[in-house]
């Protein structure tokens, strides 16, 4: 997948300079079942013309430029949507950064200057509610006018649902707040995870006999704290484990970190990068009267939680490797 950080250098290897795209635009934050919709769609226009299938990103996200102040729970990283965009089929990516001078650009002007002068779109698929260019001046009607004018086709998706429950990034959000992992992957299609670089910590989980592998997330992640039985990807291997979530109201009550525990694993992750996948949420997060009764409750977590992902791993329908089949 060749992928454009804005539009000042574009690379030589991108065919016909990264021009003449099918290009679906939006904020694929999770890159949901709503968004694959969006991907389908212009995998399917970028197939009838000949042309890439491409996808328009912003960064960081609108929401974060305009309250900067206010956290804000992003579902997946950067470098997680390419992924995730990689494997649904996506030839090209723009990665447009969204700062003042695209905040203030009319929405006609937008579609003007970038997408037909710039990037020279064959073909735009959008979703029902996105909107865009000045104060929000742009939809789908725009678009559509537009692109009768200037030369090019448009697709409007409209919303994508299950059981009357549209899929959404906001949806996602509220289920991860009450700890449902699991349903959360419904809407996403895939398990949802996490990425970071492993950091040092108080060694509680050590002195307990649980050595604990600690990442912090991002700042605005509002998942509901507790136990979770996860699997971890490091260094190209995957690991079972059973992951902590909260403020260690036995010890503390700090700062939310997350400890992942890896099961029959005794090598040493300090400064590397890991993505934890949240599969089960095994129980909430509780006070215990010392150490000691906190251990014998750990042992229960990670049984519990082995079990979990030994049944998953029998028949798992959520696994990314199924996701284009």
């Amino acid at each position: 997948m060749h992928v454009l950080h804005g539009l000042q250098d574009i690379p030589d290897d991108c065919p016909d300079g990264c021009r003449g795209a099918a290009l679906a635009i939006g904020n694929f934050d999770g890159v949901h079942r709503g968004h694959q919709a969006l991907l389908a769609k212009v995998r399917e226009k970028a197939q009838m013309s000949g042309a890439l299938a491409g996808v328009m990103v912003f960064e960081p996200h609108p929401r974060e430029f305009f309250q900067p102040d206010k956290p804000h729970f992003r579902l997946t990283t950067l470098s997680q949507r390419l992924g995730l965009l990689d494997i649904f089929g996506i030839d090209l990516a723009v990665v447009l950064p969204f700062d003042k001078a695209l905040a203030s650009q009319p929405a006609d002007d937008f579609i003007t200057d970038i997408l037909v002068g710039v990037l020279g779109v064959r073909h735009v698929v959008i979703g029902y509610d996105f909107f865009f260019g000045k104060g929000r001046g742009g939809n789908g009607e725009l678009m559509a006018k537009m692109g009768n004018k200037q030369g090019f086709g448009v697709s409007i998706i409209e919303p994508v649902a299950s059981g009357g429950e549209v899929f959404s990034s906001s949806a996602v959000r509220a289920l991860l707040g009450q700890g449902d992992v699991r349903d959360a992957a419904a809407m996403f299609g895939h398990w949802w995870r996490v990425e970071g670089i492993v950091t040092g910590g108080a060694k509680r989980g050590t002195e307990l006999g649980y050595p604990t592998a600690n990442i912090t997330l991002p700042k605005g992640t509002t998942l509901a704290h507790g136990i979770y039985a996860v699997r971890v990807y490091a260094d190209g291997n995957r690991y079972f484990g059973a992951a902590y979530l909260g403020t260690r109201p036995t010890f503390d009550d700090g700062v939310p970190v997350l400890e992942v525990f890896l099961f029959d694993f005794d090598d040493d992750l300090y400064g590397k990068q890991i993505e934890v996948e949240f599969i089960e949420h095994v129980r909430d997060d509780k006070r215990f009267i010392d150490g000691g009764a906190l251990k014998d409750q750990m042992a229960h977590d990670c049984e519990a939680a082995r079990k979990v992902l030994f049944t998953v791993e029998k028949d798992d329908p959520f696994a990314r490797e199924k996701l284009m089949s």
